[in-house]
């Protein structure tokens, strides 16, 4: 837990394909008293690499990046160092999009479009250990995750981590030859990892694949 009286200090990490975003968030960020941003990534696996190197109280996080998403950068991160607090910050509000969130093991959610003053109160609450949810996001999303998710079934959580990073790599338009360089495994483990995916997520061609990641907010139309 992080107090957040004068002397305290919440150590934030950046997490956005964008430039012209991260040195926005960061000039907002910058005047939040009791809060300081320790790095910046930009996309899920530098994330990752970075939450390990500063160990952050909290990571604010895009989901739509390439190579490694913020879902499931955010899964990585709440497995591998669980005393770190993600947010997601994204421009969706529907269901689908805030239960995959919460499911990702994170704590807080936030509209892109949100108020500075709802960003400053996400991270105090988040780094406190509570749950923070935008007030856009409606009651029945918040209902649906705190009784009803364990009998819920996402066809995404049917997949293992490593088929959903090649499911995202599939929708970027990487080639199998592309995808085995990439993670260092050969060709037929990659196909057998596609064929897998395929069957357990019953779509058998690759603009299935790619309109159901983007259904999914793991890719951009435009990727």
């Amino acid at each position: 837990m992080v107090e957040t009286g004068q002397s305290a200090s919440v150590k934030l990490l950046l997490a956005d394909d964008h430039l012209l975003i991260r040195a926005s968030l960061r000039s907002l960020l910058s005047e939040f008293p009791g809060l300081e941003v320790i790095a910046e990534a930009s996309d899920g696996r530098e994330a990752l690499e970075l939450v390990g190197k500063h160990k952050p109280d909290v990571v604010l996080m895009d989901i739509a990046m390439a190579g490694l998403n913020g879902l499931e950068a955010t899964r990585l991160i709440r497995k591998e160092y669980p005393g770190v607090h993600v947010i997601v910050l994204s421009m969706h509000a529907s269901e689908r999009h805030v239960l995959q969130a919460l499911r990702a093991g994170a704590q807080g959610y936030i509209l892109k479009e949100s108020a500075p003053r709802e960003l400053e109160l996400a991270i105090n609450s988040v780094a406190n250990g509570k749950l923070f949810l935008s007030p856009a996001i409606s009651r029945q999303v918040i209902d649906v995750f705190l009784g009803q998710m364990g009998e819920m079934s996402d066809p995404l959580d049917q997949l293992t981590p490593r088929q959903r990073e090649i499911l995202q790599l599939i929708a970027e338009g990487h080639s199998s030859k592309q995808i085995a360089h990439r993670l260092d495994a050969s060709v037929k483990t990659i196909e057998s990892h596609r064929a897998s995916l395929m069957e357990r997520l019953d779509i058998h061609d690759i603009a299935g694949l790619v309109r159901y990641a983007i259904r999914q907010g793991l890719v951009s139309p435009e990727a």
